[in-house]
Parts: structure tokens; sequence; C-alpha cells
């Protein structure tokens, strides 16, 4: 069965348009709240969201579905999807919804749903609701079974912020350090900078004013500029930029030097494996890590296990190989120690324990290896299949070819645009930038 709803995170889309619309938000509700109605226990359902302008149509539309099928809604107002999963194992509901669109701009939005384990849904399961929907099996409760709906804002908050703390390590303060952090405008908004303060630290709050249109809108991991750039002018130690669920983070060291996902898994699995905590010896990642961060943990002993693109495929892999560090070089960073999904403010608060245990500059904590020449470039297509043409198929053997067993190439259609991916790295730049556009022209004048 093709999955019409689902795609590799959830349901997105535009908002107000199928499928992202108050209509089918209710029947997701609906068929979400029949699928994991399991005994005689009172039934319970959390709800967090981003700060985007379509979240106040598809959270009472939800709300009123999972009502309507006999479960009480615990509404939780803006906070990260981590939260959620947290707060559905912590509260033991027997489901977590996530309203966000992640790094997409307010236009956009989506539906991730979490099992009472907190983590995200398999395929397996979001096609049974699919086929609830599909067949129309979205039976409603008497009136006397109806739930009930609460919201739980500042408590909600308060777990969260304590939670987040709780994973940096005891005895450890940021006193005396200023970080810059960037929110993207969104759904950390307004416990990042706590969580932070709380730490000891100074903070610059940066994209803290979300006006249901501003998320992620030059600002946050996506458009670090703005992050960097706030770093050099405030004399900062790091600057942190979440986007606009804090599911993803993008670093800056104290010269406004990016720092990406790779260099924060590497040091991370280098700090877990000297503490004896690092387990399954290796590190989970997706196609799009550089080779650099490959060679860097072998030479640690570890290995790196490849995922396709997407934390979904990580937390899979890391469930099923007894890993627990993980993540993608965008800035995901699945650490299963603490939570179900990629939290980038646990993510920073690691980076920032390696800072004060070094008594270095951040510069010289977060910059592991160089990574190799890489670069990726996207093209559009017009219709059909682009990577079945003999043209195309010639054109990637022969990138491979020149590459040799020194580089990567990775192409890949997009799951959401009509765009091929094309991502290649090796020892020499100007042959990695080479074969990017040899692939790129022949995808083009295919049409």
């Amino acid at each position: 069965m093709t999955r019409k709803l689902f795609g590799t995170d959830g349901i997105r889309g535009t908002a107000n348009v199928e499928p992202i619309t108050a209509e089918t938000a209710l029947a997701v509700a609906k068929a979400a709240g029949r699928q994991f109605m399991r005994g005689d226990h009172r039934h319970t359902v959390v709800i967090g969201k981003d700060t985007r302008l379509s979240g106040y149509m598809l959270e009472p539309a939800m709300a009123a579905g999972f009502v309507s099928v006999g479960m009480d809604v615990v509404m939780l107002g803006p906070l990260p999807p981590p939260a959620v999963g947290m707060l559905t194992r912590s509260l033991r509901a027997d489901l977590g919804v996530m309203i966000s669109a992640s790094h997409n701009p307010y236009e956009d939005n989506g539906i991730k749903l979490f099992g009472p384990d907190g983590f995200k849904l398999s395929d397996e399961v979001e096609l049974e609701i699919e086929a609830r929907i599909d067949n129309g099996a979205l039976e409603v409760a008497p009136a006397h079974q109806l739930g009930r709906a609460q919201r739980l804002d500042e408590s909600g908050h308060g777990r969260y912020i304590e939670f987040v703390k709780s994973s940096f390590p005891r005895g450890l303060r940021l006193d005396g350090l200023k970080v810059v952090v960037d929110c993207a405008n969104g759904a950390a908004y307004r416990v990042a900078p706590k969580v932070l303060y709380e730490l000891g630290a100074e903070v610059v709050p940066v994209g803290v004013y979300p006006d249901g249109f501003n998320i992620n809108q030059r600002c946050g991991a996506t458009a670090p500029a703005r992050m960097q750039e706030a770093v050099v002018t405030h004399g900062a130690d790091i600057g942190i930029a979440l986007d606009g669920d804090a599911d993803r983070v993008i670093l800056a060291d104290q010269k406004g030097t990016i720092v990406d996902g790779d260099q924060v898994m590497a040091l991370v699995a280098r700090a877990w494996l000297q503490n004896d905590r690092l387990t399954g010896g290796a590190v989970v990642s997706t196609v799009m890590s550089n080779l650099g961060l490959e060679r860097y943990l072998s030479g640690l002993g570890l290995g790196l296990v490849r995922t396709p693109v997407g934390d979904r495929y990580v937390v899979e892999k890391m469930r099923s190989g007894g890993f627990n560090v993980g993540g993608e070089q965008s800035g995901h960073i699945v650490l299963t120690d603490f939570a179900t999904t990629g939290d980038g403010l646990i993510a920073a608060l690691q980076v920032l324990a390696g800072v004060v245990q070094s008594g270095k500059a951040a510069s010289e904590v977060t910059r592991l290896f160089e990574p190799l020449p890489q670069l990726l470039r996207n093209v559009r297509f017009n219709g059909g299949a682009p990577l079945e043409d003999d043209r195309v198929l010639a054109a990637i053997r022969d990138g491979e070819t020149r590459l040799g067993a020194a580089g990567r190439l990775v192409i890949r259609k997009s799951g959401t645009e009509p765009l091929i991916r094309v991502m290649a790295e090796g020892e020499d730049e100007a042959l990695v930038d080479q074969v990017v556009g040899d692939i790129c022209q022949t995808i083009e004048q295919r049409g």
C-alpha cells in the first residue's frame, strides 16, 4: 500500500491546502486516536506546536478529533518535538503530536505523531492510520465518553527545561560564558534562553519574537548568518542557532565560524568514548555526512553507519543496532541517552560542556577534522524519471569513475519537490565542482 498522507517525516504541506487542512487534521486525530485506544484506562494525547499562524487552526482541529473519540487532550503550546516525546512518556500518554513544518517557511505546516514510547511512528503504523481514514473507520465516542482538553503551557515548559538541564554534566556550569542563541522565532523561543541562563551563561537572545509569520525568516539554523554576526558583535564565546521546531542546531565558534552537525557528532562521540559511554562502537549518520567525519571516527576505532537522508532513518538504525549517538550534517543530532528524536538544545549543551571542560576557546574544541571538499546542488526537472534516463545514468557512472575510490557521489530525488539533489565530495575541489556541474547539466538538457 502506497502512503498518501505521510511522507518521510509525518504529514507536511501548505497550510489550508490539502492535506494540511482543518478537515484532514480532524480525520487524522480521529484515526490516530482510535489506533492507540487500547484497554479500559482513560486515554490521553499530548499536543505541541511551533509558532506558525496555522497552528491556531490545526491544534484545535486535532484536539476536537481526539476528544470526539474519547481521548483527553493536553495542549503544551510552543515546545520542540523532543519535549513532546518526553512528556508523552512522562505523562504516560498514549500518543503525542507535534504540529510543525520544522525549517520550512511559515506558509507550510505539518503533523508528526509519537507513540507511547516517545518515538515517532513507524511506516507500518502510519499506513494503518491512513487505512482507517480511507475506510471511513472514524467512529466517535458516545456523549458520556467524550474526552476533555486542558492546557499545560507553564508546567510543560518547566518540565522540559529541567529535562534539558539534566543532560548537562553534573557539577558543570556555564558561568563566565557569553552565548548567543537564535531561536528562529520558533518553538524554543521561550525555553532555550531560560535553559542557558539557569545554567549560568550570559545569554544574547535572537529570534525570540514570533508573530506567526517570521519563523525561520532570515534566522535560525537554516540561515545562521544572523547568529554568526551576533557572536562577533557581542564578543560571545559561542553561538547556537536552532531551527523552527528546535530539533536541529548549527553552532558558531567565537570567530563566527560555522560548526555543523558532523563536527558536533565527532565531538560527542570522542567525549562519550573517553567516558566509556558510547554504545555500539559507531556513530549513525546519513549518506550526506562528510568523508572527513568517517575518517576521523575510524582513527578513534569507531565506525560510521550510514542511512538514507532523514532523522527518522537515523533513529531507526540507532534503535535496531544499539547505538546512542547519531544525526545529520544539517544539525539533527540524536542522543538516545536523553531524547527519542533530534534535540538541538541538548546537542548544543554537549558542545558547551566540551568547551567548559577543556578551558579552551570554542574554535579549538569544535574543529576536530578537516572536511573534504563537498558540493550539493539541486536541479529542477519537468516530469518523468530523470534517474532512469540513459544519458543521466551515464553521466553518473562517469562521475563515479572520475572521483575514484577517494570520493563519493550521492544522487537522490527530493521527496517534496521536483528536484534532483546531486552531491559529490573528494580530495580535489575543482574536480568535485566539475562532476556535479556535468551531472546537473545532463539532467537539465534532458528537459
